[in-house]
């Protein structure tokens, strides 16, 4: 029992099978865990004790009748952003603090169909808005490596708590890299899916044309299990797209000799000084891994890295002014003290309600919105954000997957980079265009640098080929034992 938070999703699954162990057991394992160490992760921002418990029963009476999936009986936690019935969903602001939520998202009503109990909520930078998982308004969550490190964002909570074994699977959101670049900082895998693979009914917005939920977990393998569960056509969400009928994790052991893998080369060559010594060192050696595999590995070229981080916060920024602008006290959410009249309710209840962060990307957006300003920004960054899908679709004519970076280096310390949210927007410069196409991607670990902080790569795929991207990234970890270790205080 002592070990049961080592063991991969597949694992846990036979012993749940095999009656070895019982999945009040499970998740009353990953509870004491997550009670007892998340003080020094912070990843939680609630823990849902009761009600898991009583999941887990349930799990363990349907594997009884043998009326379950691969997946009954293993427990989960989601980021704050799912609504989850009659429970707190925050998005980690002040403005939903206190908010309830009616309703079961489609991601929330998907796991709870596999009677997977649910341990907590997971901590993440406000309304998905940051990079670092410091824009909380419930505190900045830790990195189980090095506990003064950002653990990444927004989705620094469910990278930290898979980091540190206190659940083996997490559900997170990506608008523009907040699944893969937590994921790289913290050693495990994180994958965005095409946009419109996962509904994001019940999901909080952030930025409608970017956000995409993803699973979190040690393992490509891991999430391809969880993936299977979450995905598929919602008629709830407009945005959402049919798909085969295969499951992902049907295709994780086909063989990966032959595939055309494209490496921006040049890319290495002129960020040396962004990505470091350490960060190169290991992207070369999981090319050459993939190069013993059978990958042909292929030089491509791949720019507008600058011009799409320009275009995301235009195009992101207005999209959060538009979703974030029902809050206002009157409807819903935090509402001001005592106001004087109407407009002064709206202007606290705002300004008392959003951190500096939100409402920083709610000024911009509404500037670029603005007479005189949404031509000459907004609908030049939809120019960009075509450009860049073009882009990708070309280079996908000669290669089946593209190799990068996951983010420019490890971690850097907590509370290092408030004074310069510019630096910290740059964290995702190797992420954000795959947002602006659309794409399937996923960051997985490939070693560690000189400070024993995880480094990680991504790979990124066409349309819809999420299952591909899986399929690799398994066949690395199948010869790889990075996605493995364990934070040595978390063992």
């Amino acid at each position: 029992m002592s070990k049961l938070h080592h063991l991969s999703v597949q694992e846990l699954s036979q012993q749940l099978s095999q009656q070895k162990i019982s999945s009040v057991e499970l998740t009353t394992h990953f509870l004491e865990r997550s009670k007892s160490l998340d003080e020094k992760t912070k990843a939680y921002i609630s823990l849902n004790e009761e009600q898991a418990l009583e999941q887990a029963k349930q799990a363990d009476a349907a594997r009884a009748k043998n009326n379950c999936t691969p997946l009954t009986g293993i427990p989960i936690a989601l980021k704050d952003i799912y609504c989850v019935d009659g429970g707190k969903t925050t998005c980690a602001s002040r403005m939903l603090e206190n908010f309830i939520a009616p309703y079961n998202a489609t991601v929330t009503a998907k796991v709870f169909a596999q009677n997977m109990p649910l341990l907590g909520k997971l901590n993440m930078d406000e309304f998905a808005m940051g990079s670092t998982t410091e824009t909380s308004y419930f505190g900045s969550t830790h990195n189980p490596w090095d506990l003064n490190a950002i653990p990444g964002g927004s989705s620094g909570g469910s990278a930290a708590a898979v980091a540190a074994r206190l659940t083996p699977l997490s559900v997170g959101t990506d608008t523009g890299g907040s699944i893969r670049q937590p994921a790289a900082c913290c050693g495990i895998t994180g994958l965005k899916p095409t946009y419109g693979v996962v509904s994001r009914w019940g999901q909080i917005a952030f930025a409608s044309s970017l956000d995409q939920g993803g699973p979190m977990a040690k393992s490509a393998a891991d999430c391809a299990f969880l993936l299977d569960v979450i995905s598929g056509f919602d008629e709830k969400d407009s945005t959402s797209i049919q798909q085969p009928e295969t499951t992902t994790s049907q295709h994780l052991e086909d063989s990966i000799s032959g595939k055309k893998i494209g490496v921006p080369y040049h890319l290495f060559e002129q960020d040396q000084k962004i990505l470091g010594k350490a960060n190169l060192e290991h992207l070369t050696e999981a090319i050459e891994e993939y190069k013993k595999l059978g990958c042909e590995i292929v030089n491509i070229e791949i720019d507008n890295l600058q011009s799409a981080i320009a275009a995301y916060y235009i195009i992101a920024s207005a999209e959060a002014s538009s979703n974030l602008s029902r809050y206002d006290g009157v409807r819903y959410g935090y509402r001001c003290q005592d106001p004087v009249d109407l407009m002064d309710l709206y202007k606290r209840s705002r300004s008392e309600g959003f951190g500096e962060e939100v409402k920083r990307r709610l000024m911009i957006g509404t500037y670029v919105l603005s007479a005189g300003y949404f031509d000459a920004y907004y609908l030049q960054a939809q120019k960009v954000r075509q450009i860049i899908t073009n882009q990708f679709q070309n280079t996908f004519s000669q290669v089946e997957a593209i190799l990068l970076p996951a983010k420019p280096g490890s971690a850097f310390n907590l509370n290092s980079h408030n004074q310069d949210p510019v630096n910290v927007y740059m964290e995702d410069i190797f992420t954000i265009p795959v947002n602006l196409a659309g794409l399937p991607a996923m960051a997985l670990p490939i070693g560690f640098d000189e400070k024993k902080r995880p480094l990680g790569m991504q790979l990124i795929g066409n349309y819809k080929q999420e299952h591909n991207i899986l399929n690799i990234a398994h066949q690395y970890q199948k010869n790889t034992d990075w996605h493995l270790q364990t934070p040595p205080n978390f063992d």
